[in-house]
């Protein structure tokens, strides 16, 4: 039996980038991951890389390209004669892209010397895993690990009355490897991953029908970008149903036929696929967390301390199987802050200014507190919006569909939230991000100086509007 510094269980975002931090620290690693590719292989990466973050803003680009070049180039004056679609192809690109980043991730593996060990990892007293690989792949094994990094991410979740077949009926890592785009898509539940994923297929041609069981759409956005989002969106073609609580859903003769409750009644609707997107889950089931006690809550999720710290010494856990969002970017840094304090560090993961994103066109990116989450602590504040119609690059670019909103502390202006409906709004976050981690307030923000003409501008125009000195009104 084999002992290490560090043994991790898992290699996704979380899990491989704990191990190659652990690894460049000077402990001896291993990581052990039973996450198994379309090519049957095993595939580093987890969730994210192989069929989540990666794989759909590949296919999201892809088909943004395709939509633009049917609909958008005419008014640039380009005209395009005859347009042809090969998914097939597209399907390929992804693919590549995500075997790409998998062989680096080995790479990496091998530069640093972290040992990988391929199979299901379970949790055995005195600081053992058990790892097991899929029958006739090779021989059980036992490692011994002076401290346990648990980073098994997430699954999608499933609903007891819908039953997925793989074919007509899938969860989201099934809806991007489609063949060709479903004439009529159904998808349930309409939040990150079901806009995400409907977005892709009404650009390809599908008509696309959400049904969430929320009344609010987006209800964890910002509601005043919530409202905007739901008006773009449904003005590009999505048929956004709220308030529907899907009561079953079958598959026969190649359509799906999907029952759903709402204020009006109950309805019946046909798909020729359906894609189940309600949420996702940790994966905790199988690691014998029981056996040593370790402290899960009511949903799975494994009980830690602000350090990632479980009940039992010496064990962490990180990333999707812990509280907080599951994020790939929240988790590798929950990772390395794990392996930095195992070094003697004092490595802190900040909550608050951890940014989230949608990847829709445009997209939504926001950091901080949204105003109705201030309002219910009775936090007194200020706000300043600005819309991208104003903003002279966006007018240019024809994306004027959008808006900033800055939120700021009503006595110190200290910030308190960026909110952001706009192309890019993925990258245009971070500088949001920044200036919250030192503290800033609107004012600084509104000081600093933003070239022209860019989108960026519209920051600094709602962090004036703030103190009502927005120049564009």
């Amino acid at each position: 039996m084999e002992t290490f510094d560090v043994v991790v269980i898992g290699a996704g975002p979380a899990g491989y980038v704990a191990a190659l931090r652990c690894a460049q620290l000077g402990f001896t690693t291993a990581c052990a991951d039973n996450f198994v590719g379309k090519d049957g292989a095993f595939s580093l990466g987890g969730t994210c890389l192989n069929t989540g973050c990666i794989p759909s803003k590949a296919l999201l680009d892809s088909s943004e390209h395709y939509y633009l070049l049917r609909t958008k180039l005419a008014e640039h004056g380009i005209g395009v004669h005859q347009v042809t679609l090969d998914v097939a192809q597209m399907i390929r690109r992804k693919d590549d892209i995500v075997r790409s980043l998998a062989r680096g991730i080995e790479a990496l593996f091998h530069k640093h010397e972290v040992r990988r060990f391929n199979g299901r990892a379970a949790l055995a007293p005195n600081q053992m895993v058990n790892i097991t690989p899929p029958q006739g792949t090779g021989d059980p094994v036992t490692v011994q690990g002076k401290h346990i990094i648990i980073a098994t991410g997430s699954s999608p979740r499933q609903l007891a009355d819908v039953e997925l077949d793989g074919e007509y009926i899938v969860d989201s890592s099934h809806a991007l490897n489609f063949t060709e785009p479903p004439p009529r898509l159904g998808i349930i539940g309409a939040g990150v991953i079901g806009v995400e994923l409907g977005s892709v297929w009404k650009r390809l041609g599908s008509q696309v029908v959400l049904l969430e069981a929320m009344d609010q759409f987006l209800y964890f956005v910002d509601a005043q970008i919530g409202k905007l989002a739901l008006r773009e969106f449904t003005s590009q073609g999505l048929d956004i149903r709220l308030g529907t609580r899907v009561l079953s859903a079958e598959a026969a003769n190649q359509r799906v036929t999907v029952r759903y409750h709402d204020d009006e009644g109950e309805h019946a609707i046909e798909f020729d696929r359906l894609i189940v997107a309600v949420g996702r889950k940790p994966n905790t089931e199988n690691l014998r967390l029981e056996d040593l006690r370790l402290l899960t809550d009511e949903n799975g999720f494994i009980h830690v301390d602000a350090h990632c710290r479980t009940n039992i010494p010496n064990i962490f856990a990180v990333g999707d199987v812990v509280r907080g969002p599951m994020l790939a970017h929240k988790g590798t840094e929950e990772g390395i802050m794990v392996a930095e304090r195992l070094a003697g560090q004092q490595t802190q993961v900040h909550y608050d200014t951890i940014p989230w994103v949608i990847y829709t066109n445009p997209e939504i990116a926001w950091v901080g507190k949204t105003e109705e989450e201030l309002k219910a602590a009775s936090h007194s504040y200020r706000t300043g919006t600005f819309p991208l119609s104003a903003n002279e690059r966006a007018r240019a670019m024809n994306t004027a569909s959008g808006l900033v909103k800055v939120i700021a502390d009503q006595d110190t202006d200290e910030l308190l939230g960026v909110h952001i409906f706009a192309p890019t709004a993925s990258e245009m976050i971070a500088e949001a991000v920044v200036a919250m981690e030192y503290n800033a307030s609107a004012e600084d923000l509104a000081r600093i100086v933003h070239a022209h003409p860019t989108l960026s501008e519209a920051i600094r125009e709602a962090a004036l509007a703030v103190n009502e000195r927005s120049l564009a009104r």
